[in-house]
């Protein structure tokens, strides 16, 4: 690869176990196989020339390019237009079900449009992370690719195999593929690579039409079950199927993002790798899978979080804050120092030893995930419960201590206004949910702990001096997590203490409708450099404008954070002072953060609406 694409410049794909990614120009240049947070096969995003990539693009062909979704599908087709001609590829992998497998497909396949056109095929995978060298092996309808520890086969389809079959075509260069062929107008042909190594094949090309129809049939399928109506569906129904995508089927649970070590400065040290299942992220997915009617991805995921619910209650342990998609909590981290990271941004990390830190809030957002499941009859065992009351117990006798906070901070801890927030909307919901179900639990003691902390909050996370609440006690510094305060009840929007609030994050957070999360030159959070605004931050912004009766200026500020996105609809984590995405991507709390502002939004417009036609 000659340069590194714009973070932007990726579309996603997956099979509901894995994913990949592809940029504008046809190449693939990140895959991790078999799960989404096995060692990487494609890697060239964080190292252009170690990381390894598989390309398929026009070869001394001047063009330019035009991505774009099989309409309610993650099916991906990139448009290489030029004088002499236009082509298509398409990119796909057909969904593997709910059993984990080690075998997964990446179907590529070429379609000229008009015209002829010369490309180029790549084939350069890097197994591990690039740590593991491998050779390639020839055989007589394809090629493997094969390390110690994993395998690549390389199915050709027609009219592929024949070019890979002209000698002069096709070279190995140190165990990778390059070939060359011409195209003409209504040829159709591609490849198929598969992770198990098995003798590779040539694919008749209605078999691979096969695999389409039934890939494009299930994300149809699956698309219409939503029950969104509101203004702004083709971008809910876009970040639904990103969030789709971003699920593990085996166990449910959903992954950050399915990158790692992509910086949220460019050339800077933040970089984390993502592909693990926070509690927190997931848990507010729970409002937006039930907001469009997903109710059996929500089931799966609450099968997972009872399970993690289990095994601390059992333990009279906190929830930890992030597990991988089995639910085991082995995430040490290292340092890959042999990859450069993404234009030069280093250190580039995988694991990620963030998940042993304490944050409290996040019980808060686990129990208001159960709370919103059982809502809709998606109730848990009488074993979760008592793993349930023994969380709630565990939570009565620790809320009080510092933590790392929501940001997961790796400076000092401290007592985070957020994560008392969040420890009352655990005791809340707990006693919500035992109140409706009848179901044991010590009431009186639950409610005497929330009544404190609330009382606490009000003493000490509002800062009288400057009229706000803070990120924490006995500071004066703002943060973007206190705009979930309404939303999750613990204020009314229209509290003076709250809007006074919300008036300062404008002033000093709030950049051309673009939230930061919080200012780390004065709130040190134990990294050099600074960061872009978060995306997650700018929604619930505007779900906070909407909630304070400010709807113009909501709407407003929801659709400009559109034009943020790229061209497929999708967000990272970030949004740099250049307006370029940056951060790991997608971003599920991003997507999750739209889901659920378009809800709440699209509701008090509605009502606003109808009030007008009243008068």
């Amino acid at each position: 690869m000659e340069s590194y694409p714009a973070i932007e410049d990726h579309g996603l794909i997956g099979d509901l176990q894995t994913a990949a990614l592809v940029t504008c120009d046809g190449t693939i240049d990140w895959f991790c196989a078999p799960r989404f947070d096995s060692p990487s096969i494609f890697a060239a995003l964080l190292d252009r020339e170690r990381g390894g990539y598989f390309r398929i693009a026009p070869h001394d062909v001047r063009y330019v390019t035009k991505q774009l979704y099989l309409p309610g599908t993650p099916i991906l087709i990139t448009r290489f237009i030029s004088a002499d001609g236009v082509a298509e590829v398409m990119d796909f992998m057909p969904v593997t079900g709910d059993r984990a497998t080690d075998a997964h497909r990446l179907v590529r396949m070429v379609n000229m449009v008009r015209g002829s056109m010369r490309f180029r095929l790549e084939c350069r995978p890097r197994f591990d992370y690039a740590r593991e060298k491998h050779q390639v092996e020839r055989h007589p309808q394809g090629y493997v690719f094969r390390s110690r520890s994993a395998a690549l086969t390389f199915n050709p389809v027609d009219p592929v195999r024949q070019l890979l079959s002209q000698g002069g075509n096709v070279r190995l260069e140190d165990g990778d593929l390059v070939a060359y062929g011409t195209l003409n107008e209504g040829d159709t042909g591609g490849v198929v690579l598969e992770t198990t190594g098995t003798e590779p094949r040539i694919i008749p090309p209605a078999e691979v039409q096969g695999m389409f129809e039934w890939t494009r049939d299930y994300w149809r399928r699956w698309v219409e079950r939503s029950r969104y109506t509101g203004r702004w569906r083709e971008m809910v129904e876009r970040s639904a199927i990103t969030l789709k995508l971003m699920t593990y089927a085996p166990t449910g649970a959903m992954i950050a993002a399915p990158t790692a070590a992509l910086p949220e400065l460019v050339g800077g040290t933040r970089n984390w790798d993502y592909r693990y299942t926070w509690v927190r992220d997931t848990s507010f997915s729970v409002h937006a899978l039930l907001g469009l009617g997903f109710t059996e991805e929500v089931s799966r995921y609450m099968n997972w979080l009872d399970e993690r619910i289990r095994e601390a209650g059992d333990h009279q342990d906190p929830l930890k804050i992030m597990y991988r998609v089995d639910g085991s909590s082995d995430l040490h981290e290292e340092i890959l120092d042999h990859l450069e990271g993404y234009r030069g941004s280093r250190p580039v990390r995988i694991g990620n030893g963030a998940a042993d830190q304490l944050q409290l809030d996040i019980h808060g957002e686990a129990l208001y995930a159960m709370h919103l499941a059982d809502e809709q009859g998606i109730r848990v065992s009488h074993q979760v419960w008592k793993s349930t009351v023994r969380l709630v117990d565990w939570l009565c006798h620790h809320w009080d201590q510092p933590d790392a906070g929501i940001w997961e901070s790796r400076h000092h801890p401290r007592n985070y206004t957020f994560g008392r927030v969040m420890s009352w909307v655990a005791l809340d919901r707990a006693i919500r949910l035992a109140t409706r179900t009848g179901r044991p639990g010590d009431i009186a003691s639950w409610a005497d702990q929330r009544n404190r902390i609330y009382n606490q909050v009000m003493a000490r996370g509002y800062n009288r001096e400057r009229g706000t609440f803070v990120q924490a006690y006995d500071e004066n510094v703002l943060d973007a997590a206190l705009l979930s305060m309404p939303a999750v009840g613990f204020l009314t929007p229209s509290d003076p203490l709250w809007q006074s609030t919300l008036s300062a994050i404008e002033r000093e957070l709030v950049s051309d409708s673009l939230v930061h999360r919080y200012d780390p030159v004065h709130s040190p959070d134990g990294l050099p450099g600074h960061e872009g605004t978060f995306n997650m931050c700018t929604f619930w912004y505007v779900e906070a404008l909407a909630r304070s009766g400010r709807l113009d200026d909501a709407r407003l500020t929801f659709e400009k954070m559109f034009t943020f996105s790229n061209h497929l609809g999708l967000y990272a984590e970030e949004i740099a002072a250049t307006g370029e995405q940056i951060g790991n991507y997608p971003q599920a709390f991003s997507h999750l953060s739209l889901i659920n502002t378009a809800l709440a939004l699209n509701d008090l417009l509605d009502v606003e609406a109808d009030a007008r036609r009243r008068r």
